[in-house]
């Protein structure tokens, strides 16, 4: 099994791929701008495993960065992923009027073109799975319907984006192996979260959140596809 997690170097995306390399995946490929912790990472999964963890160090902002990737892939003489989970993303308070055009832009980069066109470059690899489960990591800030915290109308817009390509996606290649979600995460307990809302303390933490998508990128695509689920122990 070969799996591709971005956004690796900390919070959830850390805890997947530790939780991938325990079950045995054949290739796990760690994306994220920060080299020392994703070398950090794969030097913990070493000692508890024999996965192979080929980190990539990339900013999924820079369009040079998806053919480094696609590269790293033919190096390593991979040419098939079944599972690829859409993990790394970027929050920033800013109430809307002071909210500027380069935030926005950014905050689009990250949460929505970023796996956009990592989904595009990766459809070929994708193909040649028996069974292939695409996740993207929503947010339930994107999720209709829910409380929105005041102060993320990009942040949680852009989460709206991902969830309505995800459907689309599904949609576009119901007729392939390749199933589509977003999991529509509640707030956790992570770097991330900390730093927008310093004195907010998510009922979750990484580590639990982490496992949860693990076991659903195993599984869920056998009854799930192109559905947006919400991940959040908080009432309604």
């Amino acid at each position: 099994m070969n799996i591709i997690i971005t956004g690796a170097s900390s919070g959830i995306g850390y805890e997947l791929v530790k939780y991938f390399a325990q079950n045995n995946a054949d290739n796990i490929i760690i994306i994220s701008r920060n080299s020392d912790k994703l070398n950090t990472l794969k030097k913990e999964c070493y000692l508890s495993c024999n996965t192979n963890i080929i980190p990539i160090t990339a900013n999924l902002n820079n369009e040079d960065s998806f053919n480094t990737i696609i590269n790293a892939l033919h190096i390593n003489k991979i040419d098939s992923i079944d599972i690829l989970i859409n993990n790394a993303g970027t929050l920033e308070k800013a109430e809307f009027e002071n909210t500027t055009l380069e935030q926005l832009k950014y905050i689009y980069s990250v949460n929505v073109f970023a796996p956009y066109i990592l989904i595009q470059k990766l459809i070929p690899f994708l193909n040649n799975s028996k069974k292939a489960h695409v996740i993207n990591i929503g947010s339930m800030g994107g999720f209709q319907g829910s409380v929105k915290f005041p102060g993320i109308s990009a942040y949680s817009s852009s989460k709206a984006a991902i969830a309505n390509i995800t459907e689309c996606l599904a949609e576009e290649y119901k007729n392939t192996r390749i199933h589509f979600n977003c999991l529509a995460l509640g707030a956790v307990n992570t770097e991330m979260l900390q730093k927008a809302f310093p004195d907010y303390l998510a009922p979750i933490n990484a580590d639990e959140m982490a496992r949860y998508i693990f076991k659903f990128a195993l599984s869920g695509y056998e009854l799930f596809n192109g559905k947006i689920i919400p991940i959040s122990s908080s009432t309604p």
